[in-house]
């Protein structure tokens, strides 16, 4: 699988990351044996980039890849994990950090984190377990960089939920050498601009700051949370659906709109509804191969979360055939502009 530089940090990431989450629930609810398989499929098929969390699985998430490195010792591997402070913390961010990070690699059994993820939105008001621009500007970030000083964390990032203003203004400072962002069929506002009177939250075209700033992509909520596989059914280890991020506010409303597409599929224009979503992810300019000299934007990773073996052999099958052409491309664009004017 090809891979690429990761933004400024000198990474090299492939074009497909393994998403060790509690949504697709492989890492959290498979089997060892299933867990296993999953691992050397994935590091035969030349994926690098592995993401994990604190809060996936109460930790069990991090447990199952520190014990799957510790076990085959992939030569080529890269992770991230994230912290996510609850509200009853923000009053002393640095050591709420602290803690967690430290409990994270001790789940992971591993000295370092490659990237350490902020998993709280960013927002306005800083409401909640949000934090604001100027909180994680003014108190997130120094927190992180003591850690990347102490060897603990590599590089650092955010992911990139809460209030498109606040994101923009925390991307544009430069501070962030990897943002997860949300970008799929139903929601392709980071990368281009959204029909008028678009059902989704607008991220105006993030890829554009993070090219700027140099900051590394990777894409989250591929599939929408399962919704663009195009059926309400979850799989034995997924979790139940998640709710939304970007897009319709339930995600019944995703699986409704994602059906929209199936059309294509009948066309033959992809094989499957996951595959056409998929192969759309790539193909956009800051995560797809683009080899023109004009190109500055950050090449990233596209990120799958797994429920099981097979989910893991038909994301790397679609990966494989590589973005999809002009004129898939138009056919989407086509079935997005009819979700203008509709409620989110």
């Amino acid at each position: 699988m090809e891979t690429r530089l990761f933004g400024r940090s000198g990474l090299k990431v492939s074009l497909l990351g393994f998403g060790c989450g509690a949504v697709g629930g492989l890492m959290v609810r498979g089997t060892r044996e299933d867990q296993e398989r999953a691992f050397v499929r994935a590091i035969e098929a030349g994926i690098t980039y592995f993401d994990t969390a604190a809060i996936y699985g109460d930790g069990i998430s991090e447990q199952t890849l520190g014990r799957l490195v510790r076990q085959f010792k992939p030569r080529d591997f890269i992770y991230g994990t994230k912290v996510r402070v609850s509200a009853a913390e923000k009053g002393d961010l640095r050591s709420a950090i602290n803690v967690s990070v430290d409990a994270s690699l001790k789940r992971l059994g591993l000295a370092r984190a490659d990237i350490l993820h902020l998993h709280n939105p960013i927002t306005n008001d800083g409401t909640g377990n949000s934090l604001t621009a100027e909180q994680v500007l003014q108190e997130v970030v120094p927190a992180f960089d003591a850690l990347r000083q102490q060897g603990k964390i590599g590089f650092i990032g955010i992911t990139a939920t809460g209030d498109t203003s606040a994101l923009l203004k925390v991307i544009d400072a430069g501070a962030f050498d990897s943002a997860q962002v949300s970008y799929n069929m139903l929601n392709p506002s980071a990368g281009e601009m959204l029909p008028p009177n678009y059902p989704a939250q607008d991220y105006e075209r993030l890829f554009q700051h993070t090219a700027a700033a140099g900051t590394g992509v990777i894409g989250i909520r591929t599939l929408a949370g399962g919704a663009l596989s195009g059926s309400a059914e979850r799989q034995p280890n997924a979790s139940p659906p998640p709710p939304p991020i970007g897009s319709a506010t339930n995600f019944d409303g995703d699986v409704a709109r994602a059906r929209r597409f199936l059309p294509l599929v009948d066309e033959g224009f992809a094989t499957s509804l996951a595959e056409l979503a998929t192969r759309f992810v790539i193909s956009c300019p800051t995560i797809a191969v683009r080899r023109t000299a004009s190109l500055r934007s950050p090449m990233g990773t596209a990120l799958m979360g797994l429920a099981t073996l097979s989910d893991l052999d038909q994301a790397i099958a679609a990966v494989e055939k590589g973005p999809l052409p002009a004129a898939t491309l138009a056919r989407i664009a086509a079935v997005q502009s009819s979700f203008s004017g509709e409620t989110r």
